[in-house]
């Protein structure tokens, strides 16, 4: 007979305007249909804290902490998940990031988890979603809901790998990023096989479209070409979201090109490159305490918060001093 079912799952995933991290989390839900399954997003900066921070009420034995699509780099962090694995919670880890796979060939990974797959060959939602599935066969049941999560599942592998081979797959993530995080887990928790839009999901679309064309101006406006070692050169620019949207775009005219974006509503940084271009930004992401995917990284420069506001102050400190004292206030 299968196993009894968790009193209740509880999700850390990377989001929640993240098509792969939402997906993943929706995926065991709907394996674990039926059960209490609570799930949070959170980015890079903020995991350590959230782990930490993680209240679960007993008994732990009777439940159950997926972390997908993420990883944490404190040694706190692991010290919490591993008190909480030592009074009985079952803890999956699941991720596909290089960083990740990086951190566990060191050894810097001592959590003793039920299960964990960390491996760059698919997104996390697919290796979530084919580890679940295996486990319905093994057990003899049959699960109609989570089986018919399939194609979205397709979707969030090929936007997240950057193959944009699955028809729709790059709509669907640019159409969750623009929704609030519950929205989007609660949407695709019902959503069907044939991926049919919401309500919800269709006024996001629209809303998105419009968006996306005025990062492109900004972009536009801001952007910069620096030649690099090997032939590469580097693109720059500032854009009020949609970084891979502008990178995909310009991939087409820039050849063996990096393309260094800085994304105003995340105040971070975020690297792509040109189809032809062979530089691992996963590596280069690093240097910057980031991380990610060799065609995919990103990471924060807080400083260059600082640099835009000095440059503007000291502008117009230099045109109040061609004003002279009467518009000083003397």
């Amino acid at each position: 007979m299968p196993p009894f079912p968790p009193r209740r799952v509880h999700v850390v995933s990377h989001g929640p305007h993240c098509l792969d991290g939402v997906a993943s989390a929706v995926a065991i839900a709907r394996f674990y249909a039926g059960a209490d399954v609570r799930a949070q997003f959170c980015g890079n900066p903020g995991i350590n804290q959230l782990i930490q921070g993680l209240e679960i009420d007993e008994p732990l034995a009777e439940q159950e902490l997926w972390i997908t699509d993420i990883s944490w780099t404190a040694a706190a962090s692991d010290a919490r998940l591993r008190g909480l694995a030592e009074r009985g919670l079952k803890i999956f880890w699941i991720d596909h990031h290089r960083t990740a796979i990086e951190r566990v060939r060191s050894g810097a990974i001592d959590v003793p988890f039920a299960h964990t797959i960390v491996d760059d060959r698919y997104a996390a939602s697919r290796l979530v979603f084919e580890y679940l599935h295996d486990r319905l066969r093994a057990e003899g049941r049959a699960n109609p809901a989570f089986e018919r999560f399939a194609p979205v599942v397709q979707m969030a592998d090929d936007n997240d790998r950057w193959l944009h081979q699955v028809p729709g797959s790059w709509e669907l993530a640019l159409t969750l990023r623009s929704m609030n995080g519950r929205e989007a887990f609660e949407d695709l928790l019902t959503i069907d096989e044939r991926v049919t839009y919401t309500p919800r999901m269709k006024a996001a679309h629209e809303k998105v479209a419009a968006e996306i064309k005025r990062s492109f101006e900004v972009a536009e406006r801001s952007r910069t070409v620096l030649a690099a070692a090997g032939g590469a050169r580097v693109v720059a620019a500032v854009c009020d979201g949609y970084p891979s949207e502008i990178a995909d775009r310009w991939g087409r005219d820039f050849a063996n090109a990096v393309f260094v974006l800085f994304d105003l509503k995340s105040a971070a940084i975020s690297y792509r490159r040109s189809p032809d271009c062979g530089i691992d930004l996963s590596a280069v992401a690093a240097a910057f305490g980031g991380g990610g995917h060799p065609a995919a990284a990103g990471c924060e420069m807080p400083e260059l918060l600082t640099q835009v506001s000095d440059a503007a102050a000291r502008r117009v400190v230099q045109v109040i001093a061609t004003l002279g004292t009467k518009h000083s206030g003397e």
